[in-house]
């Protein structure tokens, strides 16, 4: 499975260019870091790949998925994951109901749909926890089940939107490992964008300045 970008590039409504045209391909075997200031448009280039471009702007180039363009396609139908800087549960849901929303329909029956999330719970070491309501998680359990709830989905391709940043220093590390891990034993392409060094010296992949 391959995420490739070929002379991605975004415009806004002026037509005034965010960035140079991006050329790189993402494999599963390493997590590919794209580096740049704050504003220079790295969560705008993410949403140009996940499809969820903001109104006014536009994007030039491809968006290719283990060889499938998808640049048009809207992003249900991707097949792409983000899990962005802020683990935002929903306040009305319990910490189970919040990671089913994130299952897709083909796991059918309750059943089927606790077992997953039970699953998914215990993965994330938050056993017993899917009636616990978001607002009691501490910042890292909410880190863990909001990475949980984004994998349930079964994306072919994950985007990581600085989702470290929030953290201090020593929960940094802690969630920064579990993301990789997990993400890399799927088998899937990850692209990182991140103004951190030593995020992206961890990620252990490829490094791309904007």
């Amino acid at each position: 499975m391959t995420l490739e970008l070929q002379d991605l590039c975004i415009l806004t409504a002026g037509a005034v260019r965010l960035f140079p045209p991006l050329s790189l391909t993402v494999t599963k075997d390493a997590v590919v870091t794209v580096m740049g200031a704050s504003g220079v448009g790295k969560s705008t280039l993410l949403d140009a790949i996940a499809g969820h471009l903001p109104h006014g702007f536009r994007v030039t180039g491809k968006v290719l998925l283990d060889g499938r363009d998808i640049t048009d396609l809207p992003a249900e139908k991707r097949g792409i994951g983000v899990l962005f800087q802020d683990a935002v549960m929903f306040p009305h849901l319990s910490v189970g109901d919040n990671l089913a929303f994130g299952l897709p329909a083909a796991v059918k029956g309750r059943t089927a749909r606790r077992a997953a999330v039970d699953g998914a719970l215990n993965t994330a070491g938050l056993a017993g926890f899917y009636d616990r309501d978001p607002a009691t998680l501490s910042g890292g359990q909410r880190a863990r089940a909001a990475l949980m709830r984004t994998l349930l989905a079964a994306p072919r391709a994950l985007l990581l939107d600085e989702p470290f940043s929030r953290l201090d220093a020593a929960l940094r590390f802690e969630i920064r490992s579990f993301v990789f891990s997990h993400a890399t034993e799927l088998g899937i392409p990850v692209l990182l964008v991140s103004h951190d060094r030593a995020d992206a010296e961890a990620a252990g992949g490829p490094i791309i300045t904007l």
